[in-house]
């Protein structure tokens, strides 16, 4: 699925705690004519939005959406280019919605169509209207037209809130019968939206290529001054014309059309300072080209020549124009790729709901799609096979992995009245059981609506430069209409036109926002570069910016702080038994087991060496006790204690000097479990042999990083699904002090709420699917790069090759980049605060001094470059200490 276009009822209850709205979020507008904000009647949907450039859009499409009657909250969030609404449904409805975020200048993606062919003979009472608002009625479908001409009816709904068969459905229930279905569901409907947004990523490629392809001979003619003979010919004015134009016309056009929107709505935003700086000097360029007679003698007077001496020709500033352009388009896809992974979590946690269940019906198992499973259902599900549905076990055992939901690797055994989970993994028997929860109800579900929820809460990082950009673009256009009135009033008759217009343009040439537009993604650019070297990924710039100013960091224990793959840690045999042949037999009693202590304990007697070769007899496993089988003759158990106690084994207490015994079995699991490890106990004919521990073996670099980390001043806390004993045991070797422990993942992301809610700016570190809804509630998620590729999509940071002291790298890097950002911001702004009165001419009756848009274009192109060579100092920087 992609980024959904998604519809719930607002302030419904549900299980999930609901991650904290993420601190510096934009304020949601909201609109006081109506009650429903939050009310049982209310609804919510949430729009991809395309079109958007920066914060100001945002801003401009809340205050359009919060304008419409029976909206009452609007949020729109520039990062994941979503609008998300809660509105009266009685008053409005997704397809007005949609209709207003393209009046305002913007569009949506994500929508499909369904067409069906109804039949004549089965026309109902109601008219053709009735059946557009019963339709529209439909949660999911925002638009529908009936062509009673051709009896056809279409219909744009939201694939990820309903489908076309119950579209279709919806059509009969009016009292038509579907004679023919066109464009019903089609494939990838689901996948519209990143359609959408991989063809706008592939507009703004081709864009830049043209731009790229046509500016460089264009600057390096301007760049010439005449110096180089074969470049300074006649007509090299009209050559730049010729190559610029369709620069400004093809690649530039967007940034005129977001100028003229945001004009329309009496505001102004970073398409406002490009189309001005780089309209101004287009303009500017072509009536100097077609007319030079005009400029050539101001120009040369401002410049301290004489006119008669001078070529009839007046400099010109196209390169000022295409260059720009094409280093802004540049910033544009970097951004576009970058934004077009943030849902890939959401399309990979979707493609764990198995497409199919098995389900008996009148005595039979039939295979039906999973979303005709109706609560009640009987579904038979075998070994290997991920379970449909949430349910309770009626029939049979099995061990079930559910590291999905709690993130631990072992697995869990089910019993008839076991609660089971949908999408996970069924690893030993069969089973039956009876639906409880299906569709948007299951755990599955729970869990893409927490990531959709705490990603859609996720403001965008403060890009300074748009937020200024507001005040600083009408205060340079004031500027430049201030000086044009000036100079044309004081200055000679004869050359007041030219010299207020050449001033006029040398303002906004001045002014023009390439500087500015480049001291974030430059800075950006390189930062993430040097990351990627060190093995740290950034998704782009909101990471670097939350990442700088951490105080917490939490970290996930399974695969995160451990391997994530239980080990076999002790071997301890009992009076009149060996370490090895105790080793040795529980192997060919486990060998073929799809447990992971049974792995395990295999494992390890084949690093051993030990003969291990063959299958034991007889073998039964014993569902949540553990295992017997038949060795050589010899019956062995092995499992817990209650295990051993029904087979009449009797209790260790009286055991010799290794200390199986001492204290009973109950005793020595906790003992165990008090050093982080699980105990497994082993009887070979009816005589209890020994006991083998297993445990989830802690990364040998998860200490040093912990250790580099609070030397950065970063609290670190532990968040785990296993029990306390446990995860303080793992906790105390590594250095961690604050341990949460029996976490589920609802649980995990409201305890990062609660840590944000305290004033911390909290990053969440984990590898599985788990921690996919506490990683988007964070401020800054990091995934370990070896877990789960729903963890990383969903994180802000990867951390390639899984050593948690990349965390410390990130947040080092993170704090040099943007330190470099605000000096390049700083530096730009002095640029401009600097430059524009010299360019209005206010040093010109102290020293005689105009600053022409010549020079005005130098000075812009040099202060670019002072922002690229800081950007570039960040290529020296080296990984924080204790990093290898």
């Amino acid at each position: 699925m992609s980024e959904s276009i998604k519809t719930e009822k607002a302030g419904t209850a549900t299980a999930v705690a609901e991650p904290a709205t993420k601190t510096g979020s934009t304020p949601d507008a909201v609109n006081t004519k109506t009650g429903a904000a939050g009310g049982a009647e209310a609804e919510r949907i949430d729009l991809p939005v395309t079109g958007m450039t920066c914060a100001a859009c945002a801003r401009r499409i809340e205050r359009g959406l919060a304008r419409q009657p029976g909206v009452a909250r609007a949020a729109v969030n520039f990062a994941t280019a979503r609008a998300t609404v809660e509105y009266d449904p009685a008053v409005t409805d997704g397809g007005r919605l949609v209709e207003t975020i393209r009046e305002t200048g913007y569009d949506t993606a994500g929508a499909a169509r369904a067409s069906f062919v109804v039949d004549d003979s089965a026309r109902p009472a109601g008219s053709g209207q009735q059946l557009e608002k019963h339709l529209k009625a439909l949660r999911g479908v925002v638009g529908a037209h009936f062509n009673l001409g051709t009896m056809e009816v279409r219909v744009d709904y939201l694939p990820n809130e309903v489908d076309a068969r119950a579209v279709r459905r919806r059509v009969e229930e009016f009292g038509y019968r579907v004679r023919e279905a066109a464009g019903e569901d089609p494939a990838g409907a689901e996948d519209a939206q990143e359609a959408a947004r991989a063809e706008e990523y592939r507009s703004l490629r081709r864009k830049f290529f043209v731009a790229a392809l046509l500016s460089l001979p264009v600057l390096v003619v301007a760049m010439s001054h005449g110096r180089v003979e074969f470049l300074n010919f006649a007509g090299s004015n009209w050559f730049q014309l010729a190559l610029t134009t369709p620069v400004v016309f093809y690649s530039g056009a967007q940034f005129y059309r977001g100028a003229w929107a945001a004009l329309r709505h009496r505001s102004a935003d970073m398409n406002t300072l490009i189309a001005t700086g780089t309209g101004a000097a287009y303009l500017y360029s072509v009536a100097a080209t077609v007319a030079p007679h005009l400029f050539a003698a101001t120009t040369n007077s401002a410049a301290g020549h004489s006119a008669a001496g001078a070529h009839m020709s007046a400099p010109v500033y196209f390169e000022a124009a295409s260059v720009i352009i094409a280093l802004i388009l540049l910033g544009r896809l970097m951004e576009s790729s970058a934004k077009g992974r943030t849902n890939e979590a959401i399309r990979r946690l979707l493609k764990l709901q198995p497409k199919t269940a098995r389900v008996v019906r009148d005595g039979r198992e039939v295979d039906v799609p999973v979303e005709e499973v109706a609560v009640g259902d009987l579904l038979v599900v075998r070994p290997g096979e991920r379970i449909p549905v949430d349910g309770v076990v009626e029939e049979g055992a099995s061990a079930v992995d559910e590291s999905m939901l709690t993130g631990e690797s072992m697995p869990v055994e089910k019993a008839a009245g076991a609660q089971v989970f949908g999408a996970t993994i069924n690893k030993t028997g069969s089973f039956t059981l009876r639906a409880t929860k299906v569709g948007r109800e299951t755990a599955l579900q729970q869990i893409i609506r927490l990531v959709e929820e705490a990603q859609g809460s996720r403001a965008p990082i403060a890009r300074t430069a748009d937020v200024v950009s507001g005040v600083f673009t009408p205060v340079v256009i004031s500027i430049a209409i201030i000086t044009f009135v000036v100079w044309f009033v004081v200055a000679p008759e004869e050359t007041r036109f030219t010299m207020a217009l050449v001033n006029f343009v040398s303002v906004l040439i001045i002014a023009c926002p390439c500087a500015l537009g480049l001291a974030t993604p430059t800075a950006i650019l390189v930062g993430t570069g040097r990351g990627a070297e060190h093995g740290v990924l950034f998704k782009g710039g909101e990471a670097l910016e939350a990442a700088r100013s951490l105080d917490t960091v939490v970290l996930d224990k399974t695969g995160t702080i451990t391997r994530g793959r239980p080990v076999l840690t002790d071997v301890i045999a009992a009076a009149g038994f060996d370490e090895n042949e105790l080793l040795r037999l529980a192997a060919v009693a486990e060998r073929g087991s799809e447990h992971p202590v049974g792995e395990a304990i295999v494992r390890a007697a084949e690093e051993r060496g030990l003969r291990a070769g063959g299958r034991a007899a007889r073998f039964n496993a014993v569902a949540g006790h553990g295992v017997e089988a038949e060795v050589e003759g010899r019956q062995v158990l092995i499992g817990n204690p209650k295990l051993l106690r029904e087979r009449g084994v009797v209790n260790g207490d009286s055991n010799d000097g290794n200390g199986a015994g001492r204290g009973g079995f109950d005793a020595r699991a906790a003992a165990l479990a008090g050093e982080g490890k699980t105990a497994v106990f082993v009887a070979v004919g009816g005589q209890f042999a020994g006991v083998l521990a297993v445990a989830d073996e802690i990364k040998p670099e998860s200490a040093e990083a912990v250790r580099v980390l609070r030397s950065q001043g970063l609290e670190v806390v532990m968040v785990t699904g296993d029990n306390r004993s446990t995860a303080e045991a793992v906790a105390r070797t590594v250095g961690i002090e604050r341990v949460l422990a029996e976490v589920l993942p609802e649980g995990k992301a409201a305890e990062i709420g609660r840590l944000r809610g305290e004033g911390r700016r909290v990053a969440m570190v984990g590898d599985g699917i788990n921690d996919a809804p506490a990683l988007a509630a964070a401020d800054v998620g990091i995934a370990i790069g070896t877990g789960t590729d729903v963890a990383i999509e969903a994180s802000d940071v990867t951390l390639v090759g899984g050593d948690l002291r990349g965390v410390a790298t990130a947040v080092a890097l993170a704090r040099a980049t943007v330190r470099t950002v605000r000096q390049n911001l700083f530096w730009a702004f002095v640029y401009n605060a600097l430059g524009i009165p010299v360019a209005a001419g206010v040093l010109y009756p102290l020293t005689g001094w105009l600053l022409s848009p010549m020079l005005a274009s130098a000075a812009m192109s040099l202060s670019s470059v002072s922002v690229v060579a800081n950007s570039l100092r960040l290529r020296r920087w080296r990984a924080a200490s204790g990093r290898v």
